[in-house]
């Protein structure tokens, strides 16, 4: 592999150990006009200077544009099959997205299909959807299953999520979202779930992160509990969805039992929010639920405030939120859940990468510009990062660098 120098970039370090949190959020190291040189696919050198830096490989000239980290998607679901255009009709004349799944629709509408679909079509058109992601920036991503609720059917997924994983150019997280519903057709289902299908998962996939959904008309706080406490007696970390709609207490839960993550939190009221700041469990926000569902919102600006550590994410699914583009969460995530630009950013890159990196301890390194991490690079047709959140719709990206190759883009 050759060397890549990227040559008077205005540069995103955003350096430093661990997740940003607190007045650190906003902090994106910037460089005012630097150099990059890529070696080996890490990154071996930074000057604050342009033309400090020479190399017999390629030279890309950035001419003042913004140079920043990959973005990290924590939190999607991106391998399904079928679609839900017609609920999507159902509630544009005015139904709920909690009506459509108690009456059988919803996420069940995608279970049947993805029952029906086989494990290569599940994997190629997961595949179809990280390439439209990294086109778009996006390198590391997490992908749950959750949409076979069955043990063959969750297996079914999680190895074609694993398959896909070993021929995209990116990395993917895979989690097992066995409590992604009720299916109502099946006997003593939760017990099935917590019993059958987890001891299958975890025979498979052992370490994989367990995922549930805590809503009404889903899997309840008492189900919730018995599956994560079973599934951390077997060595399993644990995310939630939570308080989308409701807050039933399981972030409280969650924070007690060093959750790696809640999800959603736009029926989280202050002093929920206190309580997941006061933790190093992380909040994830995925404002285009809210965009594409009812405009309801996490508060962002109160969690960044109190010094949560936090994150946003597309939540790329065929019902409540068919995005996977990157930018434009950013640029809900200003809007809507009160994010400042800089720390939309950070928490698209940096601290997601962190919450995977705690996930999947064989995540490389990444989110960040500094010397010996690997380089998931970004080149913007913007010279100002804010541009990022203040347009939206389109790519803003110009140059996709992936484990130090170009893989998007020319310049």
């Amino acid at each position: 592999m050759s060397d890549l120098l990227i040559r008077n970039a205005r540069i995103l370090t955003l350096a430093g150990e661990g997740p940003a949190r607190g007045s650190s959020l906003g902090d994106l190291g910037v460089i005012p006009a630097g150099d990059v040189l890529v070696r080996d696919g890490r990154i071996a050198q930074i000057a604050d200077t342009p033309g400090a830096i020479t190399t017999d490989g390629r030279t890309i000239e950035a001419d003042g544009r913004v140079l920043m980290p990959a973005f990290c998607d924590c939190h999607t679901h991106a391998c399904w099959a079928g679609s839900r255009l017609d609920e999507w009709d159902l509630r544009l004349q005015g139904a709920s997205y909690l009506e459509i799944l108690q009456a059988g629709g919803g996420i069940m509408a995608t279970v049947r299909a993805v029952r029906e679909a086989s494990q290569e079509e599940l994997r190629d058109s997961l595949l179809r959807r990280l390439s439209w992601m990294l086109r778009e920036g996006t390198t590391c991503v997490e992908v749950k299953s959750g949409y076979g609720l069955s043990t063959r059917d969750e297996l079914k997924m999680l190895r074609a999520i694993h398959e896909a994983r070993d021929a995209w150019r990116g990395h993917v997280v895979p989690t097992a979202c066995i409590g992604h519903a009720i299916d109502t057709s099946v006997e003593d289902f939760v017990d099935r779930t917590i019993h059958e299908t987890l001891d299958a998962v975890h025979a498979e996939f052992p370490g994989i992160a367990i995922d549930a959904y805590c809503e009404q008309g889903a899997w309840s706080l008492a189900d919730c509990m018995r599956l994560f406490e079973r599934a951390m007696e077997l060595g399993h970390p644990i995310r939630v969805h939570a308080d989308q709609f409701h807050s039933l207490g399981m972030v409280a839960w969650s924070v007690q039992h060093g959750a790696l993550s809640c999800d959603h939190l736009e029926a989280s009221d202050r002093p929920t929010l206190e309580l997941l700041a006061e933790s190093t469990t992380y909040g994830v926000m995925l404002p285009c639920s809210g965009f594409h569902v009812d405009d309801r919102y996490a508060d962002g600006r109160t969690l960044a405030d109190l010094g949560s550590v936090c994150a946003i994410a597309t939540n790329c699914n065929p019902g409540s939120a068919p995005c996977s583009n990157m930018p434009i969460t950013i640029a809900l995530a200003v809007r809507r859940l009160g994010l400042r630009p800089h720390e939309a950013i950070c928490c698209a890159t940096r601290n997601a990468c962190d919450l995977l990196r705690r996930q999947d301890s064989s995540v490389p390194v990444r989110g960040r510009i500094e010397p010996g991490v690997r380089a998931d690079l970004l080149l913007l047709r913007f010279c100002d990062e804010r541009d990022l959140a203040h347009e939206f719709g389109g790519n803003p990206v110009d140059l996709v660098v992936c484990a130090g190759e170009v893989v998007c883009g020319a310049c």
